[in-house]
Parts: C-alpha cells; structure tokens; sequence
C-alpha cells in the first residue's frame, strides 16, 4: 500500500499516456507534448494551492472565480494604461485578498465548514467579474502582458512555484503545523499551534496561486475573460486527491499534485485529439474524482 501510495499516481501517468499514444499518432509529437505542459501550469497552480488546503481538512471552491476575477483586473489595468508590472501585481493582490477573506469567513466568523464559505466567494467573485467587464472578454493585450503565457514561461513558473511550496511544506515550521492542522485540529491548538493563523495563511496562499495562474492564462489566451476557470476547482481537486492527497486531511505532497495535474492534462489532451465530447469529457472527470475520492477511502481504512 505504501509502494501504491507513492508510486500509483506515476504508474497512472505512464500507462493513461501509454495507451493515448496508442490510440492517437499525435500525442508523442513535441507540439502536443509542450502543449500538456502549458495546459497544466493553470491547473497546476490552483492544484497547488488546493493541495494546501486540503492537508488541512479544507476544501476551496471559489478558486476558478478567483482566476476568472484576476484575469479581469489584470487586463483592466493593463488597457488603463498602467505599467505591466503594476498589472501582475493587482491581479496577484486580488487574489491573495480574496483568499485571505476566505480564511476570516472560516477563522473570523466561525462558518461551519470551508465547503460554506469559499462557495459563497465562489459566486461574489464571478458576480464581481461579470459586473467589471460587463460580461465581455478584455482582449488585445499588450505583448509586455503575454510574456508569462508564451513559451517555456509557464511550465518555469509553476516548477518554480511547485518547489518553493514543497520546501514551504518540507522544511519549514509552517508546513509541519498544516499536515498537524489536517491531521487533528483541536490536538494541535492545544499543542499551541497557530490553527486560525495558519488556516488564514493557506487560503492566502490559495487565492494569491489562483491570481498567478489568472496571468498565465490572460497571456496565454491575450485576454481577461470574467468566465475563465468556470468549473477549474473540480479539475484541481481531481488533481490533489489523484496525486496522494487525502480528503481528510493531513497526507499528500506537492510531487503527487503535479503528477496529478499531468494527469488531468493528458486526460484531456487525448480526449481532445480523439474528438471526445466536452460533455463526455466532464463525464470522464467527474467519474476520476469519484474514484480517486473512493481509493482515498480505501487507504484511510486500511490504515485505521
């Protein structure tokens, strides 16, 4: 079971890749295989920011609003007429704002659950999109703007970010107290753990993961599109718990995130070459996740 924990993702990964290459001449190509790359640095990110929070038992749904609110002030400020610079910072700022709001409607106002809150950012953050663009993508941006979104760019920044939140997790005060946070909260209060500070700070991060995300797709797409990630937390949860992460809380590390992400990606590459649906496409994802979220189970019965 540790050999399965450990390695299951990856040896999904080869054999899910496997058999698309079988199945489609074009999967292999160098286009398309750069192209799965790109596609999940998006996902990715908010998977990793999701992966945060739910080593602590947590769940964050408003993460594709979030991505959709960052892309729209990102390319708002950017055809004001601000410097580029100040752009990625809003969209960042936007999202840790509204991240860390998330975590003061849990901590702060004692919300039952993090399913309450970050659902009821979920539509104030896409109502707030729609209302600042009007319901329109903002297109034609800079190529100052694209930058992040263009070549290798993407894929850097998320290896980047995947490694400072592994050492953040690994090797740091802060990443102990989270998976102590997930494994028992009320243990770890009395242990004199932070909990309400530490929580406020994994959906901060969360939120500040989805706005950077926002500016890798506004540069990929050459837009801020107020419905862009509709749906993108179902896709970053699938992430999470394919990669190791328990719905539970307290198991799971960043290298099963990014595996899963890969996954999700191929998953949707292939399906994309074969000419599959996007309704059997959501089909397929909704069936992964209730799989992974059964096999997750599984594993904590077994441990128990």
């Amino acid at each position: 079971m540790r050999l399965l924990r450990r390695f299951g993702p990856l040896l999904g990964l080869f054999l899910l890749s496997a058999a698309l290459a079988a199945a489609s001449p074009h999967f292999l190509t160098w286009d398309n295989i750069l192209n799965i790359f790109r596609q999940s640095a998006v996902n990715g990110l908010l998977a990793l920011g999701q992966l945060l929070v739910i080593l602590t038992a947590g769940i964050d749904l408003s993460v594709g609003s979030i991505l959709g609110l960052s892309s729209v002030v990102f390319a708002m400020t950017v055809k004001s007429g601000a410097p580029v610079a100040v752009a990625y910072a809003a969209a960042l700022a936007c999202g840790l704002a509204l991240g860390l709001a998330n975590g003061l409607l849990l901590t702060g106002l004692k919300l039952p659950h993090p399913f309450i809150a970050t659902l009821g950012m979920l539509n104030v953050a896409r109502g707030a999109a729609m209302l600042l663009s009007g319901g329109f993508p903002i297109p034609d941006l800079p190529p100052s703007a694209r930058l992040a979104g263009a070549g290798f760019a993407p894929i850097l920044i998320l290896l980047a970010a995947f490694g400072l939140v592994s050492l953040l997790l690994r090797h740091t005060v802060f990443g102990r107290d989270v998976y102590a946070i997930g494994g028992n909260p009320e243990a770890s209060r009395l242990a004199g753990i932070p909990v309400k500070a530490r929580l406020n700070a994994v959906y901060g991060i969360s939120g500040l993961l989805a706005g950077l995300a926002s500016v890798l797709l506004a540069g990929r797409m050459n837009a801020g599109f107020p419905l862009a990630g509709v749906g993108a937390e179902l896709d970053s949860i699938a992430a999470v718990i394919i990669g190791g992460a328990s719905f539970f809380g307290g198991v799971g590390a960043v290298s099963g995130t990014l595996i899963g992400a890969l996954i999700i990606a191929v998953l949707r590459n292939g399906l994309n070459l074969l000419n599959v649906s996007s309704h059997w496409q959501m089909i397929v994802i909704g069936s992964v996740i209730i799989w992974a979220v059964w096999v997750d189970v599984l594993r904590r019965r077994g441990r128990q």
